[in-house]
């Protein structure tokens, strides 16, 4: 599956209120999720001394495309797609690289 794919067919099963505009309720969706992966990392830390077993990988992976699919309709509700936005982050990624800027800190580096 590719990224325009994806975004597609996810755009199905986007009913979500109308808060206002259509971008808010994915961007907050967005970042509930991203909290939800990071904390079943702080778990495997805490509890599990970092061993990432077979389960968390399957709970992980659950919580991942929760996270690709909200970020999906936050694209499309700012009529940017996906694969551009993939794309532009690996120009961006690979420029840096290129000019050793890969590590450090600021977005215009």
């Amino acid at each position: 599956m590719n990224f325009t794919d994806y975004q597609t067919n996810s755009r199905k099963t986007a009913k979500y209120p109308s808060i206002g505009h259509g971008v808010i309720y994915p961007t907050l969706g967005l970042t509930n999720e991203a909290g939800e992966v990071a904390g079943k990392i702080k778990k495997i830390f805490r509890d599990k001394d970092g061993l990432i077993g077979e389960a968390d990988r399957e709970a992980l992976k659950g919580e991942l495309g929760d996270v690709l699919w909200y970020l999906a309709q936050v694209c499309t509700e700012l009529d940017i797609s996906l694969e551009d936005v993939a794309a532009h982050n690996l120009e961006k990624l690979y420029s840096r690289l290129e000019r050793g800027k890969i590590g450090g800190e600021g977005d215009n580096r």
